[in-house]
Parts: C-alpha cells; structure tokens; sequence
C-alpha cells in the first residue's frame, strides 16, 4: 500500500502545502517537482513569503487529492538540495524558465516524508492507512474507527 501512495503522489504533484506563520497556519497550492522515493522536491522564491516562513519553522504538511483518494505527507522542509537535482528541476518544469532567467535564481527545498496518512472512500469500506516512515510502523483502518497497528 505504501507504493500505492506514492505512486498516487507522482501522478497528482499539484498539491496544497500547508507551513506556518506564527501559530498559524497557512496553505497555497504548490507542485512536486522531482519525486524520489519518498522524497519530495519543490523550488520557490526567496522573496515569497512561504520561503520565509519555511527557514522559520520547516515543519509542513502536503495534501494530494483526486476523486475519493487523498495521500497527506508530513515532515521537516531540508534546503540542503544538490545542485544537479536544482538544474534537473529548473530545465525539466516547463514554466520556471519563463519566470526565472537562471536556476540559481531559486530556492530549492526537499521533504523527506515522516509520515503518510493513505485514504480511499471509493471502497466499502473505506480504506486508510498511516505510514510511520522513521518507526517503519503502518496502522490501518476506516473512518469511524481506532487505528489498528
């Protein structure tokens, strides 16, 4: 199930990012750049504010969502990006070459996935699973219940 999700998230990089500022908190729609494994890659502005609200507090969360199936990450923001990863995003996004004259004029990040909640309401009954990816524990269940390790 877990390759499940994460095939789930190569095919829906459209996602809603979820940082904070101050105690609250604060989404906007962002897209996956680069997937590996279960690593996350994204580019985005120094000037925007959710660069600095990310170098404050790299605690995030990411939602992906199609038709009755959703998969939410969470995990800590790392600027730490080779730059070889940054110039294969830059040259294989089809818009940050309009917006941004060289890839150096980014700011790349990286979130390795803590955690993975899997949910399918297509099915009866419904499915959810919850990846613990630093304890390698996976619980399961449906709505309305307990999580079953």
């Amino acid at each position: 199930m877990l390759s499940k999700a994460l095939q789930f998230l190569q095919e829906h990089r459209e996602i809603a990012l979820a940082t904070c500022e101050g105690n609250l908190p604060k989404l906007r729609v962002f897209q996956i750049m680069k997937q590996e494994n279960t690593t996350l890659y994204f580019a985005t502005s120094a000037g925007k504010a959710v660069y600095k609200e990310l170098l404050r507090n790299p605690n995030v969360e990411v939602l992906a969502y199609a038709g009755n199936i959703s998969v939410r990450c969470s995990g800590m923001v790392n600027f730490n990006v080779d730059d070889k990863t940054k110039r294969w995003i830059y040259e294989n996004n089809p818009v940050l070459p309009r917006l941004y004259m060289s890839y150096d004029k980014l700011e790349y990040f990286c979130i390795p996935i803590a955690e993975m909640d899997y949910f399918d309401l297509s099915s009866t009954p419904p499915v959810f699973k919850h990846f613990d990816l630093i304890s390698g524990e996976i619980g399961e269940g449906f709505l309305g219940d307990r999580i079953k390790k």
